[in-house]
């Protein structure tokens, strides 16, 4: 059994929503309905944060940060032609120094 405050790791490697809100349902001791509803609400939370501009930051665990990337000239590498790729909004996501250290570790 995990220890509290801990995700089974899946079978497929990887973490999802159901995931989450089976978590909360174990350790918190919501129903599933309102587990699932909890999850979803802090994801889109910081769904809508992200849309509207601004950045995130989970102390513990990192920060999801909007860069704007100006236009700037690119090469197709097939024909070698520079074409123009259009200024954009990109996200990144910054691991904290504790993360770092954990998964360094393998905790």
């Amino acid at each position: 059994m995990a220890d509290a405050g801990t995700v089974r790791k899946p079978s497929g490697g990887t973490l999802t929503r159901a995931d989450l809100a089976d978590t909360v349902h174990r350790e918190i001791g919501l129903s599933r309905a309102d587990s699932a509803g909890l999850v979803e609400g802090i994801l889109d939370h910081m769904s809508h944060a992200l849309a509207n501009g601004q950045n995130v930051k989970i102390s513990g665990f990192g920060s999801f940060i909007l860069r704007d990337k100006g236009q700037r000239l690119g090469r197709n590498p097939k024909t070698g032609i520079e074409v123009p790729i259009a200024p954009r909004r990109v996200l990144t996501f910054r691991a904290s120094q504790i993360m770092r250290e954990r998964i360094a570790s393998g905790d």
